[in-house]
């Protein structure tokens, strides 16, 4: 059984974010408390003074900064089994990691947890949009507990575009390969993760309540990488996976127009 000493919020800061205090405060937040730390390749005295005054252990990224790197140096730095990669710019309701553990708890070997999200537009939630509704309908029918250790279920919710939010995901380490994200992508590398762990026995563990609000802003690196198209060529990659190439194609070209509703 695991307890809160087994679950660590991974922190990744990334230069100077004016939100980085409002995620680590709705993490001091938690009902109930579990270890934090914060990782970063680009350490700089905001984050220092930050990470005295939540009291998170700090640590710094050795090698060539990238999100498949820096992700996987967080996990890296944690010494529990479970882990959050908590991104800078997001925040956690209160009830996160409680839920978390309990269900986690009700599985013998679990893959990874995740909850429902929202949105932060400037610091204004947004629960209910187009693009969160596909997410719940293709994430539907996971939440039937006997649906969760199914890869034909698990590998449908992921055919149509990465239903999971990323920094929703806690994973159990002993259960996952190592690294856990491949760094060939700079995008879809979340995606190409959830889909290579669809096909490992194991459980897709979600629980449907919004837990987590993911921000979306100018200034983050997915709309970055939707502006220079980078996010419409890996999506065409990771449909292949699932698709023969000229359905593949033709879902992409839907798919792409609902990346507006990520830019800021």
């Amino acid at each position: 059984m695991f307890t809160k000493d087994d679950h660590t919020f991974a922190v990744c800061a990334y230069g100077e974010s004016p939100y980085l205090e409002q995620c680590l405060y709705s993490l001091r937040e938690q009902e109930l408390h579990t270890n934090v730390i914060i990782s970063t390749s680009t350490p700089n005295d905001a984050i220092r003074r930050l990470a005295k005054r939540y009291k998170a252990p700090l640590f710094i990224n050795e090698g060539e900064p990238g999100i498949g790197h820096d992700w996987n140096c967080a996990i890296s730095h944690c010494q529990t089994p479970l882990v959050t990669i908590a991104h800078q710019d997001d925040i956690y309701l209160p009830a996160y990691a409680k839920i978390m553990l309990s269900m986690m708890n009700e599985e013998e070997k679990p893959l990874i947890w995740f909850s429902d999200y929202g949105e932060l537009r400037g610091d204004v939630p947004c629960d209910d949009s187009r693009l969160l509704a596909i997410k719940r309908l293709l994430l539907n029918p996971l939440k039937r507990v006997s649906s969760r250790q199914s890869v034909f279920v698990r590998r449908r919710a992921l055919s149509l575009g990465s239903s999971i939010c990323c920094p929703a995901v806690t994973y159990c380490r002993p259960n996952l390969p190592d690294p856990v994200f491949l760094e060939n992508m700079k995008c879809d590398l979340d995606w190409q993760a959830w889909e290579r762990f669809s096909r490992l026995e194991g459980s897709y563990i979600y629980a449907p309540q919004v837990l987590m609000r993911h921000r979306i802003h100018e200034g983050s690196e997915t709309t970055a990488l939707i502006k220079d198209d980078t996010r419409t060529k890996e999506d065409l990659v990771m449909l292949r996976k699932f698709w023969p190439a000229p359905i593949a194609r033709f879902i992409n070209g839907f798919y792409s127009k609902s990346q507006a509703s990520n830019q800021g």
